[in-house]
């Protein structure tokens, strides 16, 4: 089974996927930015905080009192899905439009660089995703959290 019944129809979904991604995060950090909230929830993160919450989580000391606050290791990575969606969808463009979006063709280093940081990107936001699924499955109850956004 292939998504559009053909590869034209599947590389419409790809670029329909392209432009939902894209106006969902430019919301997400619009209503991030105006609000203060990327301020209040994700600042400061700092390589030492980093390392001690890592470091508890990996003993499994890490507190989960209040699911509403986020741990140095949670801040990273939430930011960095951030930055991580936003190389993605530049490469995106590169490769759609690569003669419309010729700086940032160059600026990416060239088409196929493009397309292997597309690759890499993606991949790593899956393994983002993927670690998510575990740490809910070791923590449900921040799932109605995650859901309830409280």
């Amino acid at each position: 089974a292939t998504l559009g019944g053909w590869l034209g129809g599947a590389l419409q979904w790809h670029f329909a996927g392209l432009w939902l991604l894209l106006v969902n995060g430019l919301l997400y950090l619009g209503l991030n930015l105006t609000t203060g909230r990327l301020w209040r929830k994700f600042f400061p993160v700092g390589p030492r905080g980093v390392a001690r919450d890592l470091a508890a989580a990996l003993r499994g000391k890490l507190s989960h009192a209040d699911p509403r606050h986020y741990n140095q290791v949670q801040r990273l990575a939430y930011l960095f899905v951030i930055a991580d969606i936003t190389v993605l969808v530049l490469s995106g463009l590169v490769l759609w439009k690569s003669v419309q979006f010729d700086t940032l063709r160059t600026l990416l280093g060239g088409y196929e660089f493009a397309r292997r940081i597309h690759f890499f990107a993606m991949a790593l936001l899956v393994a983002f995703v993927a670690v998510h699924l575990v740490m809910v499955a070791l923590v449900p109850r921040s799932l109605i959290a995650m859901i309830r956004g409280k």
